[in-house]
C-alpha cells in the first residue's frame, strides 16, 4: 500500500464518526471515505451516503466485513464492489482499481494498494478525492481548488477520461449544473464535442438516469443549453424541439422535478417515442403523457373544471399541468389557481362493476359501455352526483333503447 502523505486534513464530517461508514473504515486498514461524500463535505453540503475505498481485494473486504458482523452483499464483485449494511444503511465498499481495458462502456479492472492510480481513472478532480475517518483529506490533482472556484474539470486529459467512459460526457453537465460557478472548463467542452458519437455506445438506462439526475439540479438550463451548443442534446434527445418552455418554467419558480422538466422540453406526442428508445418505467411513461395531456387549466376555470381535472390525474401531475400552463401561457392568477387544486378534494366515480351487476343489470360488454357513459354524465356535470344519483341515472341508461 503506498504510503503518501495527505494534501491536508479537515474535520471529518459526522457520518464518518457513526453507523455504518465508521464501522467500515474500523475494520478496514486504511481504508478512505471517496467520492461524492468528500465532494460535498467540503462544500458544506448534506451527505446522504458515503462511499468507502480500500487497498484489499474485493474477497478480503467482504470476509473482514463478515467477521465484524456485517451483512455484506456483493452486489458488483467483478468491479470490485460490495454493500455491507448495518441498521439497514448500506455502504458501498470498492477495492482500488486501475484499468486494464476500456470500450467506452466497461471497464476490465485489476486491484492496485495505489491510491493516486485508483484516483488516476475518477471522472473530476472534484470527486478524486478521499477522507480518513480522522479527517486527512488526500487531493491528488486539486479538486479541493477546483471546487472552490466552481470548477468542473475532468482528471487528467478529457479525451482519454472519455473515451473510457463516454457517459462522463453527460455527467459533466450534470456536474456542472451543481457545481460550476463559472465558465466550463473550455478543454472538457471541447473533448466532449468530439466525443458525441461515441454516445450512441450507451445504454438507454443510463442516458435516462443521467438526464433525470441533471434536471434534480436547482437550475440546469446552462447545462442545457450548453448540451444543446455541443450536440450532446440532439444525440440523447432529439425529440425537444427548444429549451424555451423549461426556460420559462425554472424562471416562474416551478418545483425542482425531473418528470415536470422533462415534459417542458417534449412535446405531446414524442412521449411514446422518448419513452420507448430510453426504456421508461411503466409509470414514468405514465406520468409524462399525464403533465403534458389535455384539457390545460386556466386561472378562470369554475371548480367544475377543476374537479373534472383532478378526476383524471392525481393531485401532483394536475399541480404540475397548471405550472406548465404557465410557463406555456403566462399572464396572472396561477398561484391562487394551484391553490385552489392543492385545497379542492379529488372526485371519485362512485359506482364500479359491481354496483352494475347488484343494480340487476346483466353481465356482459354492455355494463362497460353504460358505466362509461355514465361517468361521462358525471364529468359533465362537474363530478358532484353522488352514489344515489349515479345509481339512477345508471337505470335510466339501461332503460333507454339503443341509439341509431
Amino acid at each position: 500500500m503506498s504510503e503518501d502523505p495527505p494534501a491536508d486534513r479537515i474535520a471529518p464530517p459526522v457520518l464518518l464518526g457513526r453507523g455504518a461508514p465508521a464501522a467500515v473504515l474500523a475494520v478496514l486498514p486504511g481504508a478512505r471515505a471517496v467520492g461524492g461524500a468528500v465532494r460535498d463535505a467540503l462544500a458544506g453540503l448534506p451527505l446522504h451516503d458515503v462511499d468507502v475505498a480500500a487497498p484489499l481485494p474485493p474477497e478480503e473486504i467482504a470476509r473482514r466485513l463478515r467477521a465484524a458482523g456485517l451483512k455484506v452483499f456483493e452486489t458488483g464483485l467483478a468491479h470490485g464492489t460490495v454493500t455491507t449494511v448495518l441498521d439497514k444503511e448500506p455502504v458501498e465498499v470498492t477495492s482500488l482499481r486501475r484499468d486494464l481495458a476500456t470500450d467506452g462502456r466497461h471497464a476490465e479492472v485489476a486491484w492496485t494498494t495505489d491510491w493516486r492510480e485508483d484516483a488516476a481513472r475518477r471522472d473530476f478532480t472534484i470527486n478524486a478525492m478521499s477522507l480518513s475517518a480522522t479527517g486527512e483529506l488526500w487531493d491528488y490533482f486539486g479538486g479541493r481548488a477546483d471546487l472552490a472556484a466552481g470548477l468542473v474539470r475532468f482528471v487528467g486529459d478529457p479525451a482519454t477520461r472519455l473515451r473510457e467512459d463516454y457517459l462522463r460526457a453527460l455527467r459533466f453537465f450534470r456536474f456542472q449544473a451543481r457545481y460550476g460557478t463559472g465558465g466550463p472548463d473550455p478543454a472538457a467542452v471541447a473533448a466532449i464535442r468530439v466525443a458525441v458519437p461515441g454516445l450512441a455506445r450507451l445504454s438507454a438506462e443510463r442516458v435516462w438516469m443521467e438526464i433525470k439526475r441533471l434536471m434534480e439540479a436547482p437550475d440546469p438550463r446552462e447545462s442545457l443549453t450548453l448540451m444543446a451548443e455541443t450536440g450532446v442534446l440532439g444525440a440523447v434527445l432529439p425529440e425537444a424541439p427548444g429549451l424555451g418552455l423549461l426556460d420559462r418554467l425554472v424562471a416562474i419558480g416551478a418545483p425542482v422535478s425531473p418528470i415536470l422538466r422533462v415534459a417542458a422540453l417534449l412535446p405531446p406526442e414524442a412521449v411514446a417515442a422518448v419513452a420507448n428508445r430510453l426504456r421508461l418505467s411503466g409509470e414514468e411513461r405514465a406520468a409524462l403523457e399525464d403533465r403534458l395531456g389535455s384539457p390545460w387549466p386556466e386561472p378562470a376555470d369554475a371548480d367544475a373544471a377543476l374537479r373534472r381535472l383532478l378526476a383524471g390525474l392525481d393531485k401532483p401531475a394536475s399541480l404540475d399541468r397548471a405550472w406548465l400552463a404557465e410557463a406555456r401561457h403566462g399572464g396572472e392568477g396561477w398561484a391562487a389557481l394551484r391553490q385552489r387544486i392543492a385545497a379542492m378534494p379529488r372526485p371519485v366515480f362512485p359506482l364500479q362493476g359491481r354496483d352494475a351487476l347488484a343494480a340487476g343489470l346483466a353481465p356482459g360488454p354492455s355494463v362497460g359501455r353504460l358505466l362509461a357513459a355514465l361517468r361521462a354524465w358525471w364529468l359533465e356535470g362537474g363530478c358532484v352526483a353522488d352514489r344515489e344519483a349515479c345509481l339512477a341515472r345508471l337505470q335510466e341508461l339501461a332503460a333507454a333503447p339503443p341509439s341509431g
